[in-house]
């Protein structure tokens, strides 16, 4: 399958993070919304709000009118964002974690997921991206794509399906192959919802143009009845 996404699916440029903050943010976003979307999303918070510290006091509904969508993926990730980052800043006093580069990788992973409300995305995407860790961070529409496609144990979970992961691809390869799958993932679930949208606006129509047919045989019976009806009196 990564050899086969690596031909046909987009160039990847490598993102690195240098603040760990950074990524906790970024990723947060990108587990409710695609990439596009949350690529917009993190750009419009980080014009609007002073710093990641200013964004931990604001309000989930100033969050929701700075993205300019109230949806219940916006209402999460804003519910989240304020939660993570108050985590961290009761913890380290101040809305930073770029200590953990320092401290080795495992201890950093460890001291990530003490961080009340972080996801296993979240925790994987900034050891991807922030600490040149090694790990695989798969969303919902990656695990989906995966189970659909009969890659993986079906049983599995996302810790397990991760772990699987890691140890088929390198190292080197590791964001590479995360951003391959994350782009067929949400590619595959795009098209399945337009298929699933036609195929609504199919029966409906089908519907209705069974109601209408049903509708004129019911007047047609009507008529015929109403003329036999004429010609007894007449007789």
């Amino acid at each position: 399958m990564y050899r086969a996404l690596s031909r046909k699916g987009p160039k990847v440029q490598k993102v690195s993070d240098e603040q760990v903050t950074d990524a906790i943010v970024y990723a947060i976003v990108s587990s409710e919304l695609n990439e596009k979307s949350a690529a917009s999303a993190v750009k419009k918070l980080a014009d609007h709000f002073v710093d990641w510290n200013d964004l931990r006091v604001s309000w989930i509904d100033e969050i929701i009118d700075v993205l300019h969508k109230d949806t219940q993926a916006t209402r999460n990730l804003a519910s989240t964002l304020i939660q993570v980052l108050n985590s961290i800043f009761n913890q380290h006093h101040r809305v930073s974690l770029d200590a953990l580069k320092n401290i080795g990788k495992r201890p950093a992973r460890q001291a990530l997921e003490k961080i009340e409300g972080i996801s296993r995305f979240v925790v994987d995407y900034c050891v991807l991206t922030s600490l040149n860790g090694h790990a695989i961070p798969l969303t919902e529409s990656m695990l989906e794509y995966l189970r659909n496609n009969e890659l993986v144990d079906p049983n599995a979970d996302e810790q397990q399906i991760g772990g699987f992961l890691a140890k088929q691809i390198p190292a080197k390869n590791g964001y590479n192959f995360y951003a391959l799958l994350r782009h067929e993932s949400e590619k595959s679930r795009s098209t399945r919802k337009k298929k699933k949208r036609a195929k609504t606006a199919t029966k409906k129509k089908t519907k209705t143009a069974s109601k209408k047919n049903t509708r004129t045989a019911t007047k047609t019976k009507k008529k015929v009845k109403k003329k036999k009806t004429v010609r007894r009196k007449k007789a």
